[in-house]
């Protein structure tokens, strides 16, 4: 496959949306995002994690350090080890030029997927089987 084809929107392999893959696939995504909006140490991004409700339970915090490592290793992010006023030293990971590059790809697809959930919701809306259901009249389709 060309390089061209393998990063095109929608198109990451490895890396990317599947709908019966495991949820840990949304971990790049979401760090990407969550780091290029400031969240940049191990336990803050674990923090958000588990608000955004990304894993069925909390965020398997070694999970995240082998995705951030992944990222690091990439080239997407960068990190440096940091001495907070208070507190232990903490390592702060920041989005590289490629990782914006990344995050731009990963909006593309997040707003496919988007769209694609709408045009799925408003068509059973339409099939009438969404508000028959709703209004629990058990009809089978």
């Amino acid at each position: 496959m060309n390089e061209i084809a393998h990063h095109a929107p929608g198109m990451h392999h490895g890396h990317g949306w599947r709908p019966m893959g495991p949820r840990h696939r949304w971990l790049e995504p979401f760090v990407l995002v969550l780091v290029a909006g400031g969240t940049s140490h191990g336990y803050g991004l674990v923090g958000r994690l588990n608000v955004l409700g990304v894993a069925p339970g909390a965020v398997d915090v070694g999970e995240l350090y082998r995705t951030l490592r992944e990222l690091e290793l990439a080239g997407l992010v960068r990190s440096a080890w940091t001495s907070p006023a208070a507190g232990a030293r903490r390592r702060e990971y920041a989005l590289t030029a490629a990782g914006d590059a990344r995050l731009a790809e990963w909006v593309a697809v997040m707003r496919e997927r988007a769209r694609l959930v709408g045009e799925f919701l408003a068509e059973h809306e339409r099939s009438g089987h969404g508000a028959a259901r709703a209004a629990g009249s058990g009809k089978e389709a």
